[in-house]
């Protein structure tokens, strides 16, 4: 199975991303053999530093040190889809500003609710960011399960059980991108929270 040629985005319709960013997977992978999803903020503003560009990428290196801050024996993210981790960028699109409008997380959320629908043996959701976490919850009021994590900073969430579906679902910080590198002091959060998922997921545990 190819994400991208079951995953797009025919119009378009925001206004504060570049469409030159634009990226669903190309990669080939078994749904029924994912266990874990990371969903990060937006896709990078050049493709060649997203999850799936190989070696070097920006989110790779960021992500991959991110698993092994948290004590996975890991390498690449392909090492993390052998393991049964997808990522994804809940916004497919690259971010003209700092922030994005919500405007643009609810289209977006259309796309990752059809991505996320294809795994259907996910036992932990990472939601990296404030971005991951309003899509994630976009999702969860229109199939009817309601919002999954309630408002308020992530330093006060973190640590509860939430739910969906069955699963877990783990609200945590950016680990993707240069700020990942920057912000020391949330580096240690995000081991915590990544660590915690995949010990429920099974992911990385022999």
């Amino acid at each position: 199975m190819k994400m991208n040629e079951l995953i797009q985005c025919n119009d378009f319709p925001c206004t504060d991303i570049r469409v030159g960013g634009y990226s669903i997977p190309e990669i080939e992978l078994d749904p029924e053999a994912v266990s874990a999803v990371l969903i990060s903020e937006a896709s990078p503003p050049y493709p060649r530093d997203g999850y799936y560009a190989g070696a070097g990428a920006l989110f790779e290196r960021t992500t991959v040190q991110a698993f092994r801050d948290a004590g996975a024996s890991i390498n690449s993210i392909s090492d993390l889809l052998k393991a049964g981790v997808y990522l994804t960028p809940a916004v497919k699109c690259a971010k003209t500003g700092y922030g994005i409008d919500t405007s643009t997380i609810q289209n977006c959320a259309r796309l990752l609710e059809q991505e996320l629908a294809l795994f259907p043996n996910v036992k932990a959701y990472l939601l990296m960011g404030d971005v991951a976490i309003k899509a994630f919850n976009t999702i969860a009021r229109h199939t009817g399960e309601g919002r999954v994590i309630p408002a308020g900073p992530t330093y006060k969430l973190r640590g509860q059980s939430y739910f969906y579906r069955g699963a877990r679902v783990f609200p945590s910080y950016l680990q993707a991108g240069p700020s990942f590198f920057i912000e020391k002091s949330k580096r240690k959060m995000i081991a915590e929270d990544i660590a915690a998922a995949l010990a429920v997921s099974d992911s990385l545990h022999g």
